[in-house]
């Protein structure tokens, strides 16, 4: 049974860090390429991060460039989302999903639970 897991959500001030990490069970995401998703109750889901199954390619949000970080170690099936600065508006659930490509949500078959950021003012 596949499984994908965010973890490292949390409460922080705004201007303040997080590190969110995604793995996996019955799943390698080492050949996957993998996006980080967000939503914030009444928004649509919103594209975040996108890293490609070897690490070659990052994208981003406008939005987060310049403050977000996604990396990826695939010897241990772990994807991070290193966030820096972040403001309230950014509180939402966060996402991990496997299978996709770039910062659209169709097309990615696997995803987390998610992790909640909260950011306060």
């Amino acid at each position: 049974q596949v499984q994908v897991v965010e973890s490292g959500g949390g409460t922080v001030q705004a201007g303040g860090s997080l590190r969110l990490s995604c793995t996996a069970s019955g799943l390698t995401l080492g050949d996957l390429n993998m996006g980080w998703f967000r939503r914030n109750p009444g928004k649509e889901r919103e594209g975040v991060s996108y890293i490609s199954w070897r690490g070659d390619q990052t994208r981003y949000a406008d939005s987060v460039k310049g403050r977000f970080t996604v990396s990826r170690d695939n010897a241990k099936n772990t994807v991070t989302l290193q966030m820096n600065s972040l403001k309230p508006e950014e509180t939402a659930m966060y996402y991990c999903a496997a299978g996709g490509f770039g910062l659209l949500d169709r097309g990615y078959a696997y995803w987390g639970q998610g992790t909640q950021v909260t950011v306060s003012s």
